[in-house]
């Protein structure tokens, strides 16, 4: 039976890179690894203790990057996999500014993840995001120099460690990013609880939440995301492996989905956290005892929740209400 059509709209490219692609470009690079065995770097990735412990590693691998054709073979590797679980739409996160303080020029970076998108065999578009913890200051920077790219990038996002720096420290930079039609996203309710999904909505305008899952403490907020339709990019793998939820039997998806939520399933950094986006539909049906038609309505919502041309959504979903699910 072929993979259920879905879009994945909560995918970091970097963390797409996978032990064995980590380590040839660390060999193509001549950076140094704390070890080349692809098997005792993948068990690595599969400890940690909170956000900050995986992001310390998720960080130190992205040395490796170094030229354009090294960007392409990574946003080109997530592509072709993310064809093969049936995903029809990918709206792809990438944080420059790592990069950029590893001495990569723009150009470069821009140059091999937009060439990938054009040689895709799906749907495809780019997401810039700034690391929150950076601040402000430098996510405004990061903005400008971007905008020199701007034709390769339908939107901003806001990621990285979420407690401590609330969305509304990045108010000008998202009005900045308005004023050009970039689309919005943000970070919010992982770590957080629900005041940062009401700035994300209130001060930044966002038209997605990426992640979302303490939304569930407000029922004032959960009225406020069905009533408008607002979607969350659950990525339930990831919250597992980063101790947001003690296993996939206690996430809240199943709850979300019942509230009436525009709730999507999507795999965050897949190279890390055990599997890419039909691995999370799987785990999560099993864990949580999902209907068929439970499994139709999130990969429905995952195209009523991209930033796709409506022909474009419309013609998936109808493969969605079409599609065999076992």
């Amino acid at each position: 039976m072929p993979p259920l059509p879905v879009a994945e709209l909560h995918v970091h490219v970097e963390g797409t890179l996978e032990a064995e692609l980590l380590v040839a470009l660390a060999r193509r690079n001549d950076v140094a690894l704390p070890t080349y065995d692809p098997v005792a770097l993948t068990e690595r990735y599969r400890h940690f203790t909170s956000l900050q412990s995986f992001l310390d590693v998720y960080y130190a691998n992205l040395a490796v990057l170094r030229s354009a054709t090294d960007f392409y073979d990574l946003m080109a590797a997530y592509l072709r996999r993310a064809a093969a679980a049936g995903v029809r739409r990918a709206e792809v996160f990438f944080d420059p500014q790592t990069h950029l303080n590893n001495g990569v020029g723009f150009e470069t970076l821009v140059e091999g993840f937009s060439s990938a998108v054009a040689d895709a065999p799906i749907s495809a578009d780019l997401i810039l995001c700034f690391l929150r913890d950076l601040g402000p200051d430098a996510a405004e920077q990061t903005l400008r120099a971007g905008l020199e790219f701007r034709e390769h990038f339908i939107g901003v996002g806001l990621d990285s460690a979420e407690l401590g720096h609330p969305p509304r420290l990045f108010k000008r930079v998202y009005e900045i990013a308005a004023a050009e039609g970039l689309r919005k996203v943000a970070h919010a309710g992982e770590e957080a609880g629900p005041e940062y999904v009401w700035e994300a909505l209130d001060i930044l305008g966002v038209e997605r939440i990426d992640h979302g899952v303490r939304s569930l403490a407000d029922p004032r907020l959960v009225a406020r995301l069905r009533a408008d339709r607002v979607p969350l990019t659950v990525c339930p793998l990831s919250n597992v492996c980063l101790k947001g939820v003690g296993s996939l039997a206690e996430h809240p998806l199943k709850t979300m989905l019942d509230a009436g939520l525009v709730v999507t399933v999507n795999s965050d950094d897949p190279a890390y956290f055990g599997g890419h986006v039909d691995d999370n539909f799987a785990a999560v049906r099993a864990a949580l005892g999902l209907s068929a038609e439970d499994v139709r309505q999130l990969a429905l919502n995952s195209f009523e929740a991209s930033f796709a041309p409506r022909e474009d959504k419309e013609r998936w979903q109808a493969e969605v209400l079409s599609a065999q699910i076992g």
